[in-house]
């Protein structure tokens, strides 16, 4: 299966979260490594919850990767979604240690904290909405935040104020995405208003591309143009940036000051993975292992799965794993998924259910229960 944006996040999605393997409250669920290599895992071998790996040295190779794309541009790491489902204060520790990597940002409150938490001390940047509850606890952990609503002064300012000094924010515009952000039309007074405000520092000014080829030159465009008015004013916008995954590989003019890659720093081509596999040599950043619970030999004529969908055609070995669709493993893996036991691939059979799927193994028993 090629890794791209869509399959990646349908494997990392999973109800296992990855943890340090040291000092983590759940050890049997994941392990952290170093290196990508297939080594025997140290997990009990009476543990048979399926678990996700996290290969720091993938990560590593990527954030490389990207910076070479984009000519040494710091990262800003977006690091939503629970770190793309492989744990965000796990991935927020592994790439605190980057160079290259200038801070985070997330969509949600919670998870900023949680950063904070997991021992992040780099800037974190909030791209999306807080509560005035939730707005307090952000600001006491210095948490940088993004403007686009028209009442931004009256969100923000009482915050400033409350905290004791000035608080860092990005200035959100929307420059034809239609999602989030102040509209480019109304945009550079709004943006101007702020930048005068004693108690707001504008630490960065950043748009959201469509990832439409003819489109995203022209978004580019007008945040340029509206920080040309703006700093024309006097006020000062900080650091430009537009790029995320997709525009790091697919959009050199929008690489501005900054990047702010996600999908791509965990070892997946955000689009077009067959040509951006050109540009950028990624290696996943996660592994999704299971140990096997059963091995059956099977008549020609024998079943499996609800409905009988897979017949066997021979005599011949299966085995069953302990992740199903409940987990995040997929009912499409039927469809040409297979798994890595023991240095040998075997394909997925019958239905993926719930809790369970079944590979076969072909005509000697080459796997064993507790094999992962």
């Amino acid at each position: 299966m090629k890794l791209s944006r869509r399959t990646f996040l349908g494997t990392a999605a999973l109800a296992v979260t990855p943890r340090y393997l040291k000092g983590s409250p759940s050890p049997f669920l994941s392990q952290l490594r170093r290196e990508d290599l297939p080594a025997t895992s140290s997990l009990p071998p009476e543990r048979f919850d399926p678990w996700v790996e996290v290969i720091p040295g993938n990560v590593s190779r990527a954030v490389s990767e990207v910076r070479r794309l984009v000519q040494n541009r710091p990262i800003i790491a977006v690091v939503k979604n629970n770190g793309y489902g492989l744990d965000i204060g796990l991935v927020g520790r592994i790439l605190q240690e980057e160079e290259g990597v200038m801070g985070f940002a997330v969509v949600k409150g919670e998870e900023a904290l949680k950063l904070r938490a997991a021992g992040v001390t780099k800037p974190i940047l909030l791209m999306g909405m807080f509560s005035q509850e939730e707005g307090a606890a952000l600001a006491e952990a210095h948490i940088e935040f993004s403007a686009f609503t028209p009442d931004a002064l009256e969100r923000l300012i009482p915050l400033a104020r409350t905290s004791g000094g000035p608080i860092g924010i990005h200035c959100y515009l929307d420059t034809g995405m239609g999602r989030m952000g102040m509209t480019y039309r109304k945009a550079l007074p709004w943006l101007t208003e702020l930048g005068r405000q004693p108690e707001l520092q504008i630490r960065g000014t950043f748009t959201e591309l469509g990832e439409d080829p003819d489109f995203d030159p022209e978004q580019i465009r007008r945040l340029h143009e509206i920080a040309r008015g703006a700093r024309a004013e006097g006020v000062e916008t900080g650091p430009l940036h537009a790029a995320s995954s997709n525009g790091v590989f697919h959009l050199p003019q929008g690489h501005l000051d900054l990047v702010r890659p996600g999908i791509a720093l965990f070892g997946s081509y955000p689009s077009r993975p067959d040509e951006e596999r050109q540009m950028a040599p990624l290696h996943s950043a996660l592994r999704l292992k299971a140990r096997v619970v059963r091995v059956s030999h099977l008549q020609q004529g024998d079943g499996v799965g609800y409905g009988r969908p897979w017949i066997a055609d021979r005599p011949t070995w299966v085995a069953t794993l302990p992740i199903g669709h409940a987990d995040g493993y997929p009912r499409e893996a039927t469809k040409g998924a297979h798994v890595l036991v023991k240095g040998e691939v075997y394909p997925v059979i019958g239905g993926v259910s719930a809790s369970h799927c079944i590979v076969e193994v072909g005509d000697h028993r080459a796997v064993q229960v507790g094999d992962i």
